[in-house]
């Protein structure tokens, strides 16, 4: 390396200096010119920070690419993007530490993100998490595991688990798929490494994500015929599991309902489906209507018209949720209403439980909709006394 046009700067100060820093005074200059080779393995020198070891740097780039990394050092240091500290050996200087200068204009043209934002990102993501860990136990495990991870892969892995606290506060159900469209807008986005790392943290199955084919539980006293044959629900003593195909292969429907009652809590579906009248039919709402869900009834409703029934639990989630079903009515011009959702009901629950902020500001936003008369006075009821429950205790 040549030292022209470059600042000496000794070290120590015996008459014959050991060490020496060299640097160039001149401001950094753009490297939109450099070449792809170069630009990956200073990509690979940024990652390790802003003062590292020429040993360590030479290991980045192998021993292959020793030359290419003597030239980009010497293109860095004449450029004004890095001061190398030499030492003298065998009668001759030898680079020993490299310090890369304007990090965040080197980052910024290499188009790496910014460190401040990247830790000021993950500052606000653990705060979230730590906020919710407090009132539960197994994210205190999964942030020690997050902080032992280099920032690069626990903000990401630290987003997913926000999502996965979201789907459970909504109530969502689904398979792995449908998770990782909810939380990265892709169904395949999810990688099996990070599949696994969920896997081991979480109980994957207590937040309603499934890996195999998502069911339709519906109970009623009709034969449903497909290209293939007919499905009699009437032989079910208490209610099918009908997979999405399934339901996409019906052509049509005898022996119809005259009334649909749709159940979000899954015991209270099952007592319902067990105690129906004949001529209802009876089908699961599990949470926050997933796509596959709401594709299954549009098409059944198509072949067994009849007006809906729709009870959720009487908290907040619970008017977001059968506000969803009866659209799904209104959309194919059948009538559809809030049922076992009054005030009386609330009232009479032997256990409620306290509004969460999240509820009351759910709920304020609730009620500046155009609700049923109904859901609306339970809503408001619910704001003035902060309370919410729970259809099981009573349904």
């Amino acid at each position: 390396m040549t030292s022209n046009a470059l600042k000496i700067e000794y070290l120590d100060k015996s008459r014959l200096p050991k060490k020496r820093r060299r640097f160039s005074e001149s401001s950094p200059t753009s490297l939109a010119t450099i070449p792809a080779e170069w630009r990956e393995l200073l990509v690979q020198w940024v990652g390790l920070g802003g003062s590292s070891r020429w040993e360590t740097l030479i290991k980045k780039a192998g021993l292959a690419k020793k030359s290419t990394a003597d030239a980009l050092l010497d293109w860095l240091l004449k450029k004004g993007w890095a001061v190398v500290d030499e030492e003298r050996k065998h009668g001759d200087w030898w680079p020993y530490r490299v310090e890369l200068r304007e990090m965040k204009a080197l980052r910024s043209q290499l188009g790496l993100p910014d460190f401040d934002e990247v830790a000021l990102q993950w500052q606000t993501l653990r705060a979230e998490l730590q906020a919710n860990a407090e009132s539960d136990e197994l994210l205190l495990t999964v942030l020690s595991a997050l902080d032992a991870m280099p920032l690069s892969r626990a903000i990401p892995r630290a987003m997913m688990v926000k999502s996965l606290l979201a789907w459970r506060e909504d109530e969502r159900v689904g398979t792995y798929r449908d998770f990782s469209m909810f939380a990265r807008a892709a169904t395949k986005e999810i990688t099996k490494t990070e599949w696994d790392w969920l896997d081991t943290h979480f109980d994957l199955a207590e937040f309603n994500i499934e890996q195999h084919t998502p069911l339709l539980l519906v109970s009623a006293n009709m034969v449903l015929h497909t290209g293939l044959g007919e499905i009699n629900l009437s032989a079910m003593p208490d209610f099918a599991a009908l997979t999405p195909a399934t339901v996409k292969s019906i052509q049509s429907a005898s022996r119809t309902v005259t009334a649909w009652i749709f159940v979000e809590n899954r015991t209270s579906f099952e007592r319902v489906a067990r105690n129906r009248h004949a001529n209802e039919g009876v089908i699961w709402l599990p949470g926050y209507p997933p796509s596959w869900w709401k594709e299954s009834v549009s098409h059944l409703i198509k072949y067994a018209p009849a007006p809906a029934k729709v009870a959720c639990d009487p908290d907040p989630a619970g008017i977001a949720i059968a506000l969803s079903a009866i659209a799904l009515f209104h959309a194919s011009d059948l009538q559809a209403t809030a049922w076992k959702m009054g005030v009386d009901e609330l009232k009479n629950l032997p256990n409620k439980k306290l509004l969460s902020e999240f509820d009351q500001q759910q709920l304020t936003g609730l009620l500046k909709q155009n609700l049923p008369v109904e859901l609306k006075t339970l809503a408001g009821y619910m704001l003035v006394n902060q309370q919410k429950g729970e259809q099981e205790g009573y349904l």
